[in-house]
């Protein structure tokens, strides 16, 4: 499939490392009434983050479901089988990418993503690593690592997904993005509003709010692609096609 994806190509090498971590264990949920965490106060502004993307095929409102089955008007609806819906094969191919901009505190500016291939570097500009492709939203998902030992040298990254194949599918996704710092609780962000015709989603900003590193929770969906986000929150690249 041609996506409508921009490309823009950067550089940065890859190394071979193993990125195994451990988490707490623990978790919060960033919400629109609490949509911030400082990743300083929690001691985890260093060490590797890891950004993890999962996601599965929504289905039908089981509670509604049974609400409706349980109805004394149609007694015996509560014995007759429902019909499962959203698994056709157009649904289940259903590709989401986690992706990354980031701007550098030197004024380098570019993406993280797998289209065109763009993976990263730990060790190197811009600190970010993507691992892994997930077309199907397995239990592993999508996974980038940002080596926050070099926060000093990063001003601020949006972490955000989007619709490989063009095709509008967050109506039909429960998608959820799970910071794990190096310590405290991982955080957690659930991309479960309804937004039919959307093909990206802004979904975290991280960024140094005078002495300290915070995560500000996002989910701004927008009906384009990266250009679209890119206007959105002025990042001021230029983008052209890519493929994957």
């Amino acid at each position: 499939m041609v996506s409508l994806w921009e490309h823009l190509r950067t550089g940065g090498g890859t190394r071979g490392q193993s990125f195994d971590m451990l988490g707490s264990g623990h978790s919060t949920e960033l919400t629109k009434r609490n949509p911030t965490l400082s990743l300083t106060k929690q001691g985890a502004a260093a060490g590797t983050m890891r950004v993890n993307l999962s996601w599965q095929m929504r289905t039908p409102d089981l509670n509604e479901r049974q609400r409706r089955r349980g109805s004394l008007r149609h007694p015996l609806q509560m014995l007759k089988p429902q019909p499962i819906s959203g698994h056709t094969q157009g649904m289940v191919n259903v590709d989401l990418d986690l992706a990354c901009m980031y701007e550098l505190a030197d004024g380098t500016k570019g993406v993280v993503q797998p289209l065109g291939e763009l993976l990263g570097s730990m060790n190197e500009p811009p600190y970010i690593k993507l691992t892994g492709d997930d077309r199907f939203g397995s239990g592993s998902g999508e996974t980038l690592y940002v080596n926050l030992d070099q926060a000093d040298k990063i001003k601020r990254l949006l972490v955000f997904v989007y619709v490989y194949d063009s095709t509008p599918a967050f109506e039909r996704t429960n998608a959820i993005v799970t910071l794990v710092p190096s310590n405290g609780p991982q955080i957690e962000v659930r991309l479960t509003e309804r937004a039919p015709e959307a093909r990206s989603v802004a979904v975290l900003l991280i960024e140094h709010d005078k002495d300290e590193l915070v995560v500000r929770r996002e989910v701004r969906y927008v009906y384009g692609y990266q250009a679209d986000l890119d206007r959105l929150y002025g990042w001021g690249m230029t983008w052209g096609r890519g493929y994957k």
